[in-house]
């Protein structure tokens, strides 16, 4: 596998998290701007525009958002990391 294909694979990866994240904060009735303002409460600087850029997997994800928005939408690391093949 080439650094190409790695890429791409990366791309697919991130835009599939990103989908599980939205569809875990929909079903935690939270919309992008109540879990930006959440996540900036318990210390991390993140606006409602970076949210959806995850979400359509634009934007990376640090550990450190990954554990809040776990906490905050009450979710598993497999519930985030579920990646459909």
């Amino acid at each position: 596998m080439g650094a190409k294909d790695c890429m791409f694979m990366n791309a697919i990866i991130e835009r599939q998290i990103g989908n599980n994240i939205r569809i875990l904060r929909e079903k935690a009735n939270i919309t992008q701007e109540q879990l930006s303002a959440k996540l900036q409460i318990c210390g991390c600087d993140i606006t409602r525009s970076a949210i959806a850029k995850i979400e359509v997997g634009q934007r990376h994800l640090y550990p450190d958002e990954i554990l809040l928005i776990k906490e905050i939408l009450h979710v598993s690391f497999e519930e985030i990391f579920m990646i459909n093949n």
